[in-house]
């Protein structure tokens, strides 16, 4: 069977330079790794296919070789009519290339140092008032914590940690692949290096133990929903005694009765009357830091914004603070006795033509022209 052309097997032009080309096998190699396809018979051959079409294009003098001559001028790499497929320094390109992701380090070492915890995430659900002018708040957080008994180490008080003898300590172990040699985690140990023989009664070796904290969290002026507030190293501990991650409080404001927030500016209902909107009036209207007077000018329609400058929200990233803005709305009279009635209807009456309704007459030329058409 004729091989495939290196450039088709990892997916590149001939023109591709050495980041497109190791971003390429990345790619490849870990679609078809044996170890992510353990039902798939034609993995590890695709595999190796593209493990050998790097070897060649990441290599300077063999890439140019290839391009010149194809498959015949890089046989001799592989054996040729030798036989003998030469791949010395495989596991330093496959270490190179995945290191961070299948335990990496061509000499076969661990990764040193322990590793850091995991980040935390809490809803903190506010009041819109608590939002716009601040707060501190108590929050209780489940989370895991640092073992007292055997101080992170999983083992129990007088003993210690001992090698792994699958791995000699190291973390990985080789595995052998036809003529691949390739690294892989210790299965016994898991990368530690270390198992634990004799383990700490309170954790039962895991060297972490679930506990609930209670933090202070103080909220500046100004967030809104989505804002996250960070609490540097009060995620959960690491392990062996690795640093904590961190606390992200997700900020979620409640809905107010009153008021709407966009951004830094407000909206607000105010339900008016038919006379304070024909006549024009005074009243009062609520804002987050009081009362205040809203004058409303005779002749006044539903739907009109009344802006009501710096009353809004001072932004959390500072800013000039935003608008409360009312929109009015007219609101039609209900339960009417018989005199209010009478009344209303010689306003009717009284009311009669264009000059005290201009919308009404407009829309209703509007209709009549819309029919004629």
């Amino acid at each position: 069977m004729s091989k495939r052309d290196y450039y088709e097997v990892l997916g590149l032009e001939k023109g591709a330079d050495e980041k497109e080309i190791k971003k390429a096998y990345r790619r490849v190699a870990m679609k078809y790794h044996p170890d992510r396809n353990p039902d798939d018979p034609d993995a590890e051959e695709k595999f190796k296919e593209a493990s050998e079409a790097y070897e060649i294009l990441s290599d300077a003098q063999k890439r140019q070789a290839y391009d010149q001559f194809g498959h015949a001028g890089v046989d001799s790499q592989f054996g040729g009519a030798g036989g003998g497929a030469d791949f010395g320094n495989f596991s330093d390109i496959f270490s190179d290339v995945f290191g961070d992701i299948f335990g990496g380090g061509g000499g076969g070492r661990r990764r040193g140092g322990p590793q850091r915890g995991s980040d935390l995430r809490y809803n903190l659900e506010l009041d819109l008032e608590e939002a716009v002018h601040g707060t501190e708040v108590k929050i209780r957080v489940p989370t895991l914590v640092t073992c007292d008994s055997c101080g992170g180490s999983g083992a129990k008080p007088g003993s210690k940690p001992v090698s792994c003898t699958t791995c000699g300590g190291v973390g990985q172990v080789r595995m052998q692949q036809g003529f691949f040699s390739v690294q892989q985690t210790c299965p016994t140990c898991h990368g530690k290096g270390t198992i634990i023989s004799d383990p700490c009664d309170s954790c039962h070796g895991q060297g972490l133990i679930e506990e609930i904290k209670t933090l202070s969290v103080k909220v500046p002026p100004g967030v809104d929903t989505g804002d996250r507030i960070r609490l540097a190293g009060e995620g959960e501990a690491g392990p062996e005694g690795g640093p904590s991650g961190d606390l992200y409080v997700q900020v979620v404001v409640r809905e107010h009765e009153l008021f709407q927030r966009d951004g830094k500016h407000l909206y607000c209902e105010v339900p008016i009357s038919i006379v304070d909107a024909a006549l024009g009036g005074e009243l009062e209207v609520p804002t987050l830091d009081g009362r205040v007077k809203l004058k409303i000018p005779a002749e006044t329609q539903t739907g009109k914004l009344f802006r009501m400058r710096g009353k809004g929200v001072t932004p959390v990233r500072g800013g000039s603070p935003g608008d409360l803005l009312c929109r009015v709305s007219v609101e039609t009279p209900v339960n009417l006795n018989k005199k209010q009635k009478e009344l209303l209807r010689e306003l009717q009456i009284s009311m009669e033509g264009d000059q005290n309704s201009p919308r009404k007459s407009s829309w209703f030329d509007s209709v009549k022209a819309f029919f004629d058409t």
